[in-house]
C-alpha cells in the first residue's frame, strides 16, 4: 500500500504540477506532509535544502530521498518511477501537437494565464522558507544564515557569481558554524 501511495502522491503532484521542479515543490509538500504525514514541514525543509544543494533536478531529489524514507528502495524506485514516467509518455506523445499549436492564441494565452499562478507558488515557498534564513542560531553570529542569504543574493544577482559557488560555499559555512542543533 506504500508503494501504491508513493506512485500516486508523486505521479499526481507532477502531473499537475505546471512549470518545472520550483513549481512542482508546494505540491510535493501538500503530499507528503499534509496528507500522507510522511514528513513535517521542518523535515521535508531539510530535505529540499540539502536536495537543492546537490546537482540535478530537484523533483527527482526529492522524490528519490522520500521513497527511501517511506519504503527503502522500492519506495525510491516507485517514487522516482511515478516523477519520471507520466510526464515523459505526455511529452512524447503530445511532443507533435505543441509543436504545430505553438503559435495557437489560445495556447500562448493559456501559457500567460498560468504563469502568475506559478509566480504565486514559488513565491508561496519563498515565504515558507524565510524562516529559515532569519532563524537565529547559537553562537557569536546568531544571524549567520541571514547573512548567508543576503550575501548569496548579492553575489549571484548584482556581481553574477556562478550560484554553484554560492552553494559550495554556504556548505563550507554551515559545515563550520552552524553545526549545533
Amino acid at each position: 500500500m506504500k508503494l501504491w501511495d508513493l506512485f500516486m502522491a508523486f505521479g499526481t503532484a507532477t502531473m499537475l504540477g505546471y512549470g518545472g521542479g520550483p513549481a512542482i515543490i508546494p505540491l510535493y509538500e501538500n503530499q507528503v506532509v499534509t496528507r500522507y504525514e510522511w514528513m513535517n514541514t521542518d523535515e521535508f525543509g531539510k530535505a529540499l535544502a540539502f536536495g537543492n544543494a546537490l546537482p540535478g533536478p530537484i523533483a527527482t531529489k526529492l522524490a528519490a530521498y522520500i521513497g527511501f524514507k517511506v519504503a527503502g528502495y522500492a519506495g525510491a524506485a516507485v517514487a522516482l518511477t511515478a516523477v519520471v514516467l507520466p510526464t515523459a509518455i505526455v511529452m512524447i506523445l503530445l511532443a507533435g501537437v505543441m509543436l504545430k499549436l505553438s503559435n495557437n492564441p489560445f495556447v500562448r494565452g493559456m501559457i500567460r494565464g498560468i504563469q502568475p499562478v506559478i509566480f504565486v507558488m514559488m513565491a508561496m515557498l519563498a515565504y515558507d522558507f524565510v524562516k529559515y534564513a532569519i532563524q537565529p542560531i547559537a553562537g557569536p553570529v546568531p544571524f549567520l544564515p541571514l547573512l548567508i542569504a543576503a550575501g548569496f543574493f548579492v553575489l549571484v544577482h548584482y556581481y553574477h557569481l556562478n550560484a554553484v559557488w554560492g552553494i559550495i560555499g554556504a556548505l563550507i559555512v554551515g559545515a563550520l558554524f552552524m553545526r549545533g542543533g
